[in-house]
């Protein structure tokens, strides 16, 4: 018997619609929550692979609504490559630095916030579980030898979808949202950022109740 016409048995799931803008499932579309924001320090995202798709993610959202952004993803960089993603754009004297706490057995030049020029400055973050960052930076010696930029946060973090395991850990947008913002000197550029955020995880704690 002839199975009828698009009834055939494929043996996959079918594929959800997706928002062509932001790669997210119609359902947890971010775009009404992107903010548009012009920051004066370029900022890199080293993104592990697992967070790609991690619908609770704030990076995607961040990438979304920065001006000067670019996300690379991976977990080992080949080396050339990261080289790349790390040095200054033609005609243009900035160095790069790592949003990072210091780490015993990783030793880097520290750095603070109102000793770097933002005209200067490339900030990089690494998106992922503290695990899994920690693991980027052992595995990437480039990451390693880069001045570390460490804040201190006087508030616990907005990002009550997902479990921290340290008072200080933020999400990737607020950290540098934070960081940003002490930088060029100037919060209210990303209070709107961080208020569109506070919008997308009361959303996102309908479908995913707190850990």
């Amino acid at each position: 018997m002839n199975e009828p016409v698009g009834m055939a048995d494929t043996g996959s799931a079918p594929q959800r619609a997706r928002c062509p803008r932001c790669e997210r499932p119609l359902k947890t579309c971010l775009c009404s929550w992107i903010t548009p924001t012009a920051n004066e320090t370029p900022l890199l995202i080293l993104q592990h692979p697992l967070e790609v798709h991690q619908a609770k993610g704030s990076a995607r959202l961040l990438q979304l609504s920065l001006q000067r952004g670019q996300t690379q993803v991976g977990e080992c960089f080949e080396p050339a490559a990261l080289q790349t993603w790390l040095a200054p754009a033609p005609g243009e004297a900035r160095q790069a630095v790592l949003l990072y706490p210091a780490q015993a057995g990783l030793p880097a030049p520290s750095a603070s916030a109102s000793e770097l020029d933002p005209a200067r400055t490339r900030l990089v973050v690494l998106d992922g579980t503290w695990r899994k960052s920690l693991r980027m930076l052992h595995l990437n010696p480039l990451l390693q030898a880069l001045p570390r930029l460490a804040l201190q946060p006087d508030a616990p973090s907005r990002y009550l979808i997902r479990k921290a395991h340290r008072p200080d850990q933020l999400s990737t947008l607020e950290a540098c949202c934070m960081a940003l913002a002490e930088l060029e000197q100037a919060p209210a550029r990303y209070a709107p950022l961080l208020a569109a955020f506070d919008a997308f995880v009361a959303d996102q704690a309908r479908f995913n109740p707190r850990p």
